[in-house]
């Protein structure tokens, strides 16, 4: 009982907030990254200082960074947590960020995504290999389902995550940096959400809590 009213107390410490506001501290970096890109220069002229960045490109990516900070510091102060994924990628956009600035080199901002999405990839397919749906541990507080459920969500993200990296390879390098800026904002988002939506009827068919209603 201890450990329970312990468990509950934790959750309660835990303060949520709006999937409005959700969706704006994860969709604002991209939006800053994009904005900045195409007028860098106007940017640059208005701030001088952003010249101390470099071209377009890298002061979209200082800014990113900058964005990426305040937005989890933000999620920080409403929530007093930090959910794995976002602050995995956080951590990965200011390591490659700073490599992009110091080097000059945009090879390491456009390389991100596919760090990220093969990491977030292999970790979920890899804890299956071990008996383990991880994507419980993250979202077991959002819904419940059952250990198929867990499963076969599980899998189906990680080899989401892996589709998105091998993409993010094809597109940077097959196009320009303005192409792969825009799909990185314009693209991505959409496809992640459509594949979100996709997973309803799973989530549904394996979800508990009609069993529990049931019971009662």
């Amino acid at each position: 009982m201890d450990v329970e009213s312990n468990q509950r107390e934790s959750e309660k410490m835990v303060r949520e907030i709006s999937p409005l506001l959700k969706f704006v501290l994860e969709l604002g970096p991209l939006v800053v990254f994009f904005f900045a890109n195409s007028r860098g220069e106007w940017l640059a002229e208005k701030l001088p200082v952003l010249h101390e960045f470099g071209g377009p490109i890298f002061i979209a990516t200082g800014l990113f960074m900058i964005a990426t900070a305040l937005a989890l510091t933000v999620s920080w102060i409403l929530t007093r947590t930090l959910p794995m994924m976002p602050l995995i990628s956080g951590i990965v956009v200011l390591v490659f960020g700073a490599l992009t600035l110091y080097l000059q080199n945009d090879t390491f901002i456009k390389m991100k995504p596919t760090i990220v999405n093969a990491l977030f990839g292999a970790i979920l397919l890899g804890g299956l290999l071990f008996g383990q749906s991880l994507l419980g541990y993250v979202f077991n507080s959002a819904f419940k389902l059952t250990d198929e459920g867990w499963r076969k969500l599980t899998l189906r993200w990680g080899v989401f995550f892996l589709f998105l990296a091998v993409l993010n390879e094809v597109v940077w390098r097959n196009f320009t940096t303005d192409q792969w800026v825009a799909f990185k904002v314009w693209g991505t988002m959409p496809i992640t959400v459509i594949f979100t939506m996709a997973q309803m009827p799973l989530i549904m068919r394996h979800s508990i809590e009609p069993l529990i209603k049931e019971k009662k």
